[in-house]
């Protein structure tokens, strides 16, 4: 169920009551409805960026309520799904940055496996409902993703987008690693969010880090 490079640090983690009370949860919703993503796509995003090829760590909340959206990376959507307006926010600040070409789809898989872990907070919902898993312990889970990365010898950037996200800023020993902060991409915060230059804040601090730069461009996938 874990992927294999994350086993060492995050395995103790699935023994303990609060993650079997979580299974059992999920799995009781599962039997009610559609709940989201499906079941193997739960631990994508550890999938994707294995535990020490972390470089950046963007958290999100939870995951998309509406069918076929989400597949367990934060922010991102499957090829063919519209593009969410977070994410185009994203875009849109990506492009006044970088000068990036604005991408005809929303999966962010090519930043994953470049070393961009894109971490929900909260790893299932219930469809059309968002956060109706939270509180549930999947919190407990991802605070202990973070603390791992945040635990390695090897220095990361974390993305904290919002009032959310910065409530993790006590896991963080923001001495040795980078910490990039602001308002969320939302449309309700997206005043705030244009402008904020998160971009070169991470490459910046990847750059200090000694790691290798993120190639931000998303291909175009086509019709």
């Amino acid at each position: 169920m874990l992927p294999e490079s994350w086993q060492d640090v995050l395995g103790e983690e699935l023994d303990k009551p609060y993650f079997k009370e979580l299974t059992e949860f999920v799995e009781e919703e599962r039997a009610r409805g559609p709940v989201y993503p499906p079941r193997d796509e739960v631990f994508a995003a550890l999938e994707a960026t294995p535990f020490d090829q972390v470089k950046v760590l963007v958290l999100g909340q939870d995951p998309y309520h509406g069918e076929g959206q989400g597949h367990g990376l934060c922010f991102s959507v499957r090829p063919g799904v519209r593009t969410p307006p977070s994410l185009r926010n994203i875009y849109k600040e990506l492009h006044a940055e970088k000068g990036l070409p604005v991408p005809d789809n929303g999966y962010l898989m090519p930043w994953a496996r470049q070393g961009v872990l894109l971490l929900n907070a909260v790893l299932t919902v219930r469809s059309a409902e968002p956060n109706s898993h939270k509180g549930k312990g999947w919190e407990k889970f991802t605070d202990a993703v973070i603390r791992a990365v945040a635990d390695r010898e090897d220095p990361a950037v974390f993305v904290l987008w919002g009032a959310y996200a910065q409530k993790k800023l006590p896991l963080i020993d923001a001495e040795r690693h980078a910490v990039v902060k602001g308002a969320h991409p939302s449309p309700l915060s997206a005043k705030k969010f244009m402008g904020s230059r998160p971009f070169t804040q991470i490459d910046e601090a990847i750059a200090a880090q000694g790691h290798a730069p993120i190639d931000w461009r998303i291909p175009d996938l086509g019709a």
